[in-house]
């Protein structure tokens, strides 16, 4: 089973997103910062990573960065998720090697494709 890391400060986004991907049979682990999820990211090599853009401890740029620079996990493919104007977090996201930016809220289908994409599928 592919396992999913969703890193986002508002508990309601992250409960929305492991509904969605768990349903879509996804083993979901999250983080409330940015921090705590490249700490468990660190513990737990996830097949994907979802990450809000604007966090407290941590941004999910600098998430990324951090995540590219690991080894273990530089081609971890990562979803930047962002309520905020699309045009210039997908430049921003792109630069940072993200694999995609998407804009809140995401359509449940959507989420599970791109997963799926992104992971080869939940197997």
């Amino acid at each position: 089973m592919k396992h999913v890391l969703i890193v986002d400060d508002a508990a309601t986004v992250r409960h929305y997103h492991r509904q969605v991907l768990e349903a879509a049979g996804y083993r979901v682990t999250d983080a409330a910062n940015g921090l705590e999820g490249l700490e468990k990211a660190l513990l737990h090599a996830p097949d994907l990573v979802l990450a809000d853009v604007n966090m407290p401890r941590m941004d999910g740029y600098s998430l990324l960065a951090a995540l590219r620079a690991e080894p273990a996990l530089a081609a971890t493919p990562v979803i930047i998720i962002t309520t905020e104007a699309l045009a210039r977090h997908e430049r921003q996201a792109a630069e940072h090697g993200a694999n995609l930016c998407l804009l809140k809220p995401v359509a449940p289908e959507a989420l599970s494709m791109y997963a799926d994409l992104l992971t080869g599928g939940q197997a």
